[in-house]
């Protein structure tokens, strides 16, 4: 079984609790753990997988919270940093409209510094790097643009999930798109939204946008499409896998346990490049990882809601 290392941010999320209201009339928050990528390394944990956060939160008692919840969840935190300056929060809120209000105050997941270290570990292993706010500046984007170039130098199987946000990047989204182009062009593996495969590739055509994406270089395409399933795209194969029929009451973290699981089961092979040259294996295992996405919006919260071995296998 090999480790996956994932890298990006962990943070607060304070969801309004008066959902249907912008946030200038919520007065009552609840704390949750945040971060893709940390999601994404509790949802392979949770599966009984090796995974590692590679991120920074403040040395306060929201940095504990995180770092604690990501250890109960048997996440390897050995990498995460702690800093003086405050853990990054979220405050979240649904409108009457159905537009999400949302309010970012970035603290210590910018923080994060390049530990040289690091890369001995990554040979062998699997890199997963999650791009909510690492493309935001600070020393995380140039920790993580060093990691990728350690993660090519030990030839260690990459993936990259660029979790645009439209909150964080109104009115700069060329310059998101911009940034993501060399992450796309190194990873083996992408997982993508509809809309980030349109943003990202230029094209509103799902077949146009996969021959762009691999066209920059990234050799496994896949597009989540929620209840319709997912799009796998390579060289060789265009295929959409259904998902599972459910009663969905909360779809956060849907995409972080899909890419989480999917990581799980190319860890399982004894040479995870395989995978590149596997459709059949591939679509199984697409199918699989459409099961954990589906659980996980049954249940609310984003790792609580993240399946076991059991639920799936």
């Amino acid at each position: 079984m090999k480790t996956i290392y994932c890298i990006g941010e962990l943070l607060i999320d304070f969801v309004a609790e008066n959902q249907g209201n912008d946030l200038s009339k919520a007065d009552v928050f609840t704390k949750k753990p945040g971060g893709a990528p940390a999601n994404v390394a509790c949802a392979i944990a949770k599966l009984g997988g090796k995974s590692k956060f590679v991120g920074c939160v403040g040395s306060d008692p929201f940095g504990t919270f995180l770092l604690d919840v990501l250890e109960k969840n048997n996440v390897d935190t050995s990498l995460a940093q702690r800093s003086k300056t405050f853990t990054t929060l979220a405050y979240v809120s649904i409108a009457g409209d159905g537009e999400r209000d949302f309010v970012f105050s970035r603290g210590a997941d910018k923080k994060l510094k390049y530990d040289a270290t690091v890369k001995k570990g990554f040979k062998g292993n699997m890199v997963h790097f999650g791009a909510a706010t690492a493309l935001l500046g600070g020393g995380l984007e140039e920790a993580y643009s060093r990691y990728l170039f350690d993660a090519l130098t030990q030839k260690s199987f990459i993936s990259f999930d660029p979790n645009f946000r439209g909150d964080l990047w109104k009115d700069e989204e060329k310059t998101f798109v911009k940034k993501c182009m060399h992450f796309i062009e190194k990873a083996h593996l992408c997982k993508f939204s509809l809309e980030e495969a349109q943003l990202l590739s230029g094209e509103k055509k799902l077949e146009k946008a996969c021959a762009v994406l691999h066209e920059i270089g990234t050799q496994i395409i896949t597009i989540t499409l929620g209840k319709e399933g997912t799009l796998i795209s390579t060289p060789t194969l265009k295929e959409t896998v259904a998902s599972i029929k459910v009663d969905p009451v909360d779809t956060t973290g849907a995409g972080d346990a899909f890419i989480g699981c999917l990581l799980y089961q190319i860890s399982q092979l004894n040479d995870t490049h395989q995978i590149l040259d596997d459709s059949d294996r591939l679509v199984e295992m697409v199918g699989i990882a459409n099961k954990a996405g589906a659980i996980t919006t049954t249940n609310f919260g984003a790792i609580p809601a993240l399946p076991v071995h059991g639920d799936i296998f």
